[in-house]
């Protein structure tokens, strides 16, 4: 992203210096000291304008440690949940990456930074329509589409990574026959009522295995796609 675009583009929302910082701050009092040591990723999250990602209003919040709303019912995540699920992801450059859930094309961003070539899929038309412009303008290589998550993106399988930003009681069949032959899966499940956890699955010639990370909150995983 050139820097002079980005203030002709943004300017009156927060000066370029100062989200800087605040990205800074965010990452060292925040991800690092929780073990987060990924350089791929704590660059970043030090590079990619998270206050963007959020509605104008909530902007001075967008650094802090916590989700924001977005409307619809959605919310952007946490950023140490953003970080710990792309370090689980494990994802290097030029990986085809499969995104469950853009809401506010937050984490796409992110993964893009990193040098994925990143499909996303959003059930919510007003989202996909927001997030694929401001990824667009932001020079990120993310496609958005428009549908049912669970069902997947055949028509681009396979893919070496798929992240899943919404809570399932297992992972999608549909999903896991998009995979390649050495892939990872990281998605929350919803274990019991209020009750979620990061799963990563790691597959391997048809052959997997399963690692629990930490409870977190997620909203779910639905079906329909709506306007």
């Amino acid at each position: 992203m050139n820097r002079k675009t980005f203030n002709k583009a943004f300017q009156g929302l927060i000066n370029l210096q100062d989200w800087e910082g605040r990205a800074k701050e965010m990452v060292f009092s925040q991800i690092v000291p929780r073990g987060i040591t990924d350089k791929k990723v704590i660059d970043a999250l030090l590079n990619v304008p998270r206050h963007l990602f959020v509605p104008a209003h909530l902007q001075k919040w967008a650094y802090q440690d916590n989700p924001l709303p977005l409307g619809s019912g959605q919310t952007i995540s946490q950023p140490y949940m953003v970080a710990l699920m792309t370090c689980s992801l494990d994802v290097h450059d030029g990986m085809k990456v499969l995104e469950i859930g853009t809401g506010s094309g937050y984490q796409a961003a992110i993964l893009a930074r990193i040098g994925a070539k990143v499909h996303s899929l959003e059930r919510i038309g007003s989202l996909a329509r927001s997030s694929s412009r401001i990824l667009q303008e932001l020079g990120y290589e993310v496609t958005v589409h428009h549908r049912d998550g669970r069902l997947g993106l055949p028509e681009e399988a396979p893919f070496d990574r798929i992240i899943v930003t919404a809570a399932s009681e297992t992972i999608p069949e549909d999903l896991l026959n998009q995979v390649s032959d050495n892939s990872i899966v990281v998605i929350p499940i919803r274990l019991t009522l209020g009750t979620e956890r990061i799963l990563t699955r790691r597959i391997h010639d048809g052959v997997y295995s399963d690692e629990w990370g930490e409870f977190c909150r997620f909203v779910p995983l639905l079906k329909e796609t709506s306007r």
